[in-house]
C-alpha cells in the first residue's frame, strides 16, 4: 500500500471517529433537552421562534406567540397526517390526528430555548462532519466501494433523522416519536461505526485473534438483542415518568418511580437477566482471546459501562430520579450497544479471515 493511500484511510478513519464522538454527545445533550424538559424551547424548525438566533426574552414574541407556533405545528402535522396516509399508515395518521396533548403550547422560557438551540447546533455541526465523512470517503472508492456507499448511506440517516427530529416538535414531543427519533440516531452510530471498521480492515486487521468458539458470538448476540430491547423499555418507562411529572406539577419526584409499575420491574429485572449474560460472554471471551488485544480491552469496556449503566439506574431508582442522571444513563445504554455492534464486527473479520485462509 503506498503512502497516499495509507494517509488516505488514516484521515478517513480520523473523520469518522470524531463524528461518531460527535453523535454521541449529541445523544447526550439530547438527554438533557429531555431531563431539562426543554423539547419544546423552541416550538418550531429549522428555526426557533422563527430567528436563526432565538430570543431572550418573552417582549422579544408578539403577544400571541403561542396561537401563531400553534397554528404552524397543527398545519405541518396535518401534512405530515396526509403523507402517512398516502404511504398506507392510517393508523398512525389516526393516532396523531387524535392526540390531544399536541394542542399544548408551552410558554417562553429562556433556560429551555437555550437548551434546545444548542442541541439544534450541535446537530448542524454533525451534519458537516457527515458530509466531510462522505467526502473523505470517496478517496477510497478504489479500495472499497461499500466506504462511500455506506458513507452516503449516514448521510441519508442524519437527514432522514433531522426531519424526523422537525416531525417530533410538531406533534409536541409525541413519545413514540421521540424513541423512533433515538433509534434513528442508534442506526447512524451504527452505519458509521461500520465504516470506520472497514476501513481498518484496509489496514490490514483480521478482528480476533484467537479461535472464537460459536458459543461467544451466540451469547454476544442474544447480549446485544437483548440491550436494544432494554433501551426500547428504557424509553416506555420514560415516556410514563413524563406523564407522571407533568401531572404532579414536576413535584414529588421521589413518587415518580413508585407510580410506574409493571413497566419498570420489567426494566429492573431485564437488568439483571443482561448482567448475567454478559458475565457469561466475558468469562469466555477472557479465557479464549488474547491478552491486551483489541477484542479483549473492547470487552473489558463493555463490562465497565454495563455496570456504570446499572449503576445510574440504581441511583435513579432510589434517589428520586435526579436529573443529571437522566441523560448519562441514556448515553451508556447507547454506548454499550455501540460497543457490542464493534465486537460483533471483531468476531466476524475474524471468522471471515479464517474461511478465506482454509
Amino acid at each position: 500500500m503506498n503512502q497516499s493511500t495509507n494517509n488516505a484511510i488514516n484521515s478517513f478513519r480520523r473523520i469518522s471517529s470524531i463524528t461518531v464522538v460527535a453523535v454521541y454527545f449529541l445523544i447526550l445533550v439530547g438527554g438533557i433537552v429531555r431531563s431539562t424538559g426543554s423539547g419544546m424551547g423552541c416550538p418550531d424548525w429549522p428555526k426557533c421562534f422563527g430567528s436563526v438566533i432565538p430570543p431572550t426574552n418573552v417582549d422579544q414574541l408578539p403577544k400571541n406567540y403561542q396561537e401563531i407556533y400553534l397554528e404552524k405545528r397543527l398545519a405541518k402535522n396535518e401534512r405530515f397526517v396526509a403523507t402517512l396516509e398516502k404511504l398506507g399508515f392510517e393508523e398512525t395518521a389516526a393516532r396523531i390526528s387524535n392526540d390531544k396533548s399536541i394542542l399544548v403550547e408551552e410558554e417562553f422560557n429562556a433556560t429551555k430555548t437555550w437548551i434546545e438551540y444548542i442541541n439544534r447546533l450541535i446537530g448542524v455541526v454533525i451534519g458537516l462532519l457527515i458530509l466531510l465523512t462522505v467526502w473523505s470517503s470517496f478517496k477510497l472508492w478504489s479500495i472499497d466501494k461499500w466506504i462511500p456507499i455506506n458513507s452516503l448511506v449516514s448521510l441519508v440517516l442524519v437527514v432522514f433523522t433531522g426531519w424526523i427530529g422537525s416531525i417530533v416538535v410538531s406533534t409536541n414531543l409525541l413519545a413514540w416519536m421521540i424513541t423512533f427519533h433515538m433509534l434513528l440516531a442508534l442506526a447512524l452510530v451504527a452505519v458509521l461505526l461500520y465504516i470506520n471498521h472497514r476501513s481498518e480492515r484496509l489496514q490490514g486487521s483480521h478482528g480476533v485473534k484467537m479461535d472464537v468458539p460459536q458459543k461467544i458470538q451466540w451469547v454476544l448476540m442474544i447480549g446485544t438483542f437483548l440491550m436494544l430491547i432494554q433501551v426500547v423499555l428504557g424509553t416506555q418507562v420514560r415516556e410514563q415518568i413524563d406523564q407522571i411529572s407533568f401531572a404532579l406539577g414536576n413535584l414529588l419526584r421521589e413518587e415518580w418511580v413508585d407510580r410506574v409499575g409493571l413497566t419498570f420491574l420489567i426494566h429492573r429485572t431485564f437488568s439483571l437477566v443482561l448482567l448475567g449474560i454478559h458475565l457469561l460472554y466475558f468469562f469466555w471471551a477472557y479465557k479464549f482471546s488474547v491478552r491486551r488485544s483489541k477484542f479483549t480491552l473492547l470487552s473489558q469496556l463493555l463490562m465497565v459501562v454495563l455496570l456504570l449503566e446499572i449503576a445510574s439506574g440504581i441511583g435513579m431508582a432510589y434517589f428520586g430520579i435526579p436529573a443529571f442522571l437522566q441523560p448519562i444513563h441514556l448515553l451508556l445504554g447507547s454506548l454499550i450497544l455501540g460497543i457490542q455492534f464493534m465486537l460483533i464486527l471483531q468476531i466476524k473479520d475474524h471468522v471471515q479471515f479464517k474461511l478465506n485462509t482454509n
